[in-house]
Formats: structure tokens, sequence, C-alpha cells
């Protein structure tokens, strides 16, 4: 390993040059402290290094100290930004200048090192010390002590995330292979992969998130070990579940999830990933036919044009990203539902468990992906009976009453329908095909669907005001509310979707009254 790095120049904002000066004061008002001490350097590591060579702007960077923690060097700061000769100096203004804030360290969510951070013109700053980590075989967590940069360049996940640039020199500094690998466009570990992965199994994932977003490919000697039995388990075993669902939404919420969901599929990780480890025994999902699924999810969101599918069922940056996340899980429709005793509520369903326990995902998105798992087989009954020219298919209410149903249930109806749309996208839509006859036929069906619900306008039914509310209609009733007022407002909502136009609800009322014995309506 060469300890001389290799070097090149970058050029800096007005805000990053601003920042510069003032750290670099900072350096020389602390080492002037302590004259006889090591000369403070200062370098901006990692990913602001490796984007400003890509030529992406980012307003954040950490910054590596060589003889002092970060809290220490950030109070200096402080202290440094009080005396009015440096607000001179630096232009400081009163919203320059944030608060200073502590990120402890957090072993067991695999953060093995406090950090501080604040803002400073416009910049989030984080400072900390550079490290080496040592590990031992019967410990998940490293042991953290100072370091060179040398030492602190090979202890990091990927050589492009290894640079550094170097304050005092403005220079960049490559320990690794960092640059040539910049532009050979390669993800590489620093140090051995195999030895890299058992350190810290997460660097599986992470190696897997920067591959996607940047484009780049994962270099054949990591990708050879990536998928090894004993760097998933132990991936299973030494790492939070938070965390692991923390890498998994930023490839889904990043800017090639496809290519994420591809790279889990293909170097054998889904199993890890999106399971209850807590159940070794459950059944699996068969993923054969994964790749149809995300093929064709990537495939809808190539298209933004009006009334596309994409644009009907994703509305939102927020659905995106769900639309994704229940892409992910759509191998596990497949799997036959836990066995239900009849005692007590049925345990949630195996795609539940994968993303509540596999990813920690918040109890928001696990309700919407139960709820779209079980309201599938009615989804695709009324698809089914539009594609086939049903006779009832132009009663309003049964698909608005469905549509209400299904968003009761859990929210994001339309994100529902999508994934009823991409589990069967696994067996019928192949990825490179788009323009076969199946393929066409496929899509074709689903938008014939989407337009069916567009011209019965029935796509805003969760959000339309009932034209009856419960005490209204109690009191029409003359009779007191009860139990019965829940089945007797359906009754009303189903009424007026057969008569839009209504704007007198004596039409429903009548339809209630119709209908007393059955509703469990006592008499007035």
């Amino acid at each position: 390993m060469a300890t001389q790095p290799a070097t090149t120049t970058i050029v800096l904002t007005p805000k990053e040059a601003q920042l510069k000066k003032l750290l670099l004061d900072a350096a020389e008002y602390v080492s002037s402290s302590h004259p006889t001490a090591e000369p403070v350097i200062l370098r901006w590591a990692g990913g602001w290094v490796r984007d400003k060579l890509l030529g992406v702007e980012s307003h954040d960077i950490d910054t590596a100290i060589n003889t002092m923690t970060g809290e220490a060097f950030a109070l200096k700061i402080c202290e440094l930004c009080e005396k009015p000769e440096a607000v001179e100096k630096h232009g400081i203004t009163s919203t320059d200048v944030g608060n200073l804030h502590k990120i402890a360290r957090n072993p067991d969510k695999s953060k093995h090192l406090e950090t501080t951070t604040m803002m400073l013109f416009g910049l989030d700053v984080d400072f900390v010390n550079l490290r080496k980590e040592t590990y031992s075989e019967d410990s998940r967590n490293p042991h953290m002590e100072f370091g060179t940069a040398e030492e602190d360049a090979l202890r990091r996940d990927a050589t492009v995330n290894a640079l550094f640039y170097n304050l005092n020199t403005s220079r960049i500094e490559d320990f690794t292979s960092g640059l040539t690998d910049m532009k050979s466009r390669l993800i590489k570990t620093p140090l051995e992969p195999f030895q890299t992965f058992m350190d810290d199994p997460l660097r599986v994932l992470r190696l897997v998130r920067f591959a996607s977003r940047l484009g780049f490919t994962i270099d054949p000697a990591a990708e050879e070990v990536m998928g090894n039995a004993n760097v998933l388990d132990a991936l299973k075993l030494k790492i939070s579940r938070e965390r692991v669902g923390v890498e998994i939404e930023k490839m889904l919420k990043g800017n090639d999830p496809r290519r994420s969901l591809q790279y889990i599929n293909d170097l054998g990780l889904y199993h890890t990933v999106f399971t209850d480890p807590a159940k070794p025994n459950i059944p699996l999902p068969n993923l054969s036919h994964w790749h149809n699924a995300y093929g064709c999810l990537d495939h809808l969101f190539k298209s933004h044009a009006p009334g596309s599918i994409s644009n009907v069922l994703v509305q939102t940056d927020e659905a995106s990203y769900y639309a994704w996340m229940l892409c992910a899980l759509a191998p596990w429709d497949c799997v036959d539902e836990p066995v239900h005793t009849g005692q007590g509520r049925p345990p949630p369903p195996f795609i539940s468990l994968a993303g509540r326990e596999g990813i920690r995902a918040p109890n928001k998105l696990c309700e919407l992906v139960t709820a779209a798992h079980r309201n599938r087989a009615d989804i695709l009954a009324l698809k089914t009976a539009v594609v086939q020219a049903s006779a009832h298919i132009n009663a309003r209410d049964l698909f608005g009453m469905a549509i209400r149903q299904w968003d009761a249930k859990g929210g994001h109806w339309r994100l529902q329908v999508l994934f009823s749309l991409l589990v069967e996208a696994m067996q019928r839509w192949e990825v490179g095909a788009t323009s076969s006859q199946n393929g066409d036929r496929f899509l074709g069906e689903w938008r014939l669907f989407l337009d069916h619900l567009h011209e019965l306008d029935v796509l805003d039914a969760p959000s339309m005001k009932k034209i009856i509310d419960g005490t209204q209609l109690a009191k029409v009733l003359g009779v007191k509310p009860g139990k019965w007022m829940t089945g007797a407002l359906e009754v009303c909502v189903a009424w007026q979707f057969r008569h839009p136009d209504a704007t007198d609800p004596a039409g429903a009322v009548e339809e209630v009254n119709k209908r007393r014995k059955e509703l469990g309506i006592p008499s007035s």
C-alpha cells in the first residue's frame, strides 16, 4: 500500500472557500494556543470530495481533524467566531454560525464514532477526528482510536469514498486507488473485500447503494463475496434492522431504484434483507420472476404523460418511494399467509413481516403493504371484469365503494392497484419485451381499467363529501345513533354514487328506510 498519496486539485464555490478560510484560521487559533503540539491539519473527506469530482454540488461536508476530537475543534470555532476581528475578517453574520450538535456513538445502530455537526455559511459541516478501526472476532463493534489519514482512508467502505481534500495544501489526497476507480467508474473496497465485509457487513448494502446512485460498477472481487454465506449471516446477525432499513430507503429514494433491486437480486441478498431474522424457518418467496416486477415499474416511471399508468397511480415523491417498496416486497405476495388457529387476531401476512421486521418499515407503510396484499384479489377481479366487458361494469357504486374500502384499510388505494399490477407483471410482463404482443396486452388491460375508473369519475372516491352525516341521518330517521349507523351511511354513499348529481339526501334516506330491518335500525 502506497504511503504517499496521489493528488489533484478541486474548485471551491464561494461559500466553500469562505468556510475553508474560517476553518484554517480556527486551526491556526488552536495551534497558537499550543505551539509545541503537532499542528492541526484539516481535511474534507468522503462523499463531498467524490461528488465535487463528479461535478455534483453538496451541502454536507465531513471535516476530519488529525490531532483532536470533532467536538473540541468545533468548540474552538465557536470561540473564534465570537471575536470581533474574526467576525469582521470572515464577514460573519448572525445566521452564518449555527448551533453545535453532538451525535453520540450508538454501536447498536452501527454508528461507531461520536461526531459533532454545525451549520456554517449555509453548509452542514460534520467534525470528527481521523481514526483507525480494529475488530475482534468476539465483538460486533470496532475499537476506535486516533489514526493517520491513510489509516482513516483504509477503514472506509469504498475507495471513491476514501478521498480527502487537504485544506492546508488545497490538494486532493488519495491513499487508496480512489482517483483511478473514479475514472473507471468502479466501486471497490480499500482492503480485501471479504474481511472488509466481515468487519462491517453493512458495507455490502452501502456498496450497492453507491453503485446504483453513481451508475458505477461494483468490483468483481467484491461482488464475488458479497453473497457469501458467512457475510450474509454476519449482515443478518451483527447489523440492526433499522440500519438495514435506512440503506434500503436511501436506495429506493435514489436516482436508480431499479438498479439497486437488481443488485440485491443478482448478488443473492434478498432473503437476508427482506425477511424476519427472528423466524429463520418461515417459507421463502420465489424470486425467479421478480426482475419482471422492478423492470416493469421502471418502464412505467419512464412515461409521465397525462393519463399514463404512473401518472394516475403515483402522484407524489412519497408515493414513488412507497411504489418501489411495494415492488421490493412483491415476491412475498405469493407466499401463503401464516396459519390462523382461530384464537385472537390473525397473524400478519409474511409480506408484512418482511417489511416490519426485515427493514423496520414504519407502521404507515406496513399498513399499506398489508392492505395491498389483502385487497389484491378484489382489485384483480374488478380489472378482469372491465377487460371482459362484464355486464355490471357501469355500476358506479360498485367501483366507488370498492375504492373507498381499499383506501380505508391501508390508504393509498392507487398504490394498492399498482401493487396488484406488479404482482401480475411477475408472470405476464417480461423485461425487454415492452413492445411485444403480450407486454402491450398486459399494460393495455391496466390502462383500460384506469380509463374506466376515470370515465366513471370515481378516482377521487375516498375524498367524496357525504351527502348526509350520521347525526343528520339519525335525526331524520327519528332514532338514536348506534351500531346501525355505519352500515346505513354506507347505503347512503352507495346511493350517492348512483346519483352523482343529487343534492337532496331524501333518496338516500328512503333507501335506508327500505332496508331498516336488514341494517338493524330500531323503530322510531
